[in-house]
C-alpha cells in the first residue's frame, strides 16, 4: 500500500473536506481518503502510486489549491503496530 500525502489550500470546513474526498475518490483508484481542514490536507492510500497531475487537476477542479503532494510506503499502525521492526 501507498501513503500519499496532499497539501491543500482553501479547506475551510467538514463541507470542504468532503468535496475534496469525493473529487480524489470519482478520479483516481483509491483505498480510502481522509481529508482534514484543520491539518490542510488530504491522506489516501492505495494499492499503487497515484498520477500527480491527475490528483492535481481532480482537487484544482473543486477549486482548491495542491500546494504539495508527497508518497512513501504505508505502515499500519495499531495497538501491536510497535512489534513491527
Amino acid at each position: 500500500m501507498i501513503e500519499t500525502t496532499v497539501k491543500v489550500d482553501g479547506m475551510m470546513c467538514g463541507m470542504c473536506e468532503a468535496h475534496v474526498s469525493d473529487a480524489i475518490r470519482g478520479a483516481l483508484p483509491v483505498k480510502k481518503v481522509t481529508a482534514s481542514h484543520t491539518k490542510g490536507q488530504a491522506v489516501i492510500l492505495s494499492e499503487a502510486p497515484l498520477d500527480e497531475e491527475a490528483l492535481r487537476t481532480a482537487i484544482g477542479k473543486t477549486g482548491y489549491e495542491v500546494q504539495g503532494v508527497s508518497t512513501r510506503p504505508y505502515e499500519k499502525k495499531g495497538l501491536f503496530g510497535f512489534l513491527k521492526k
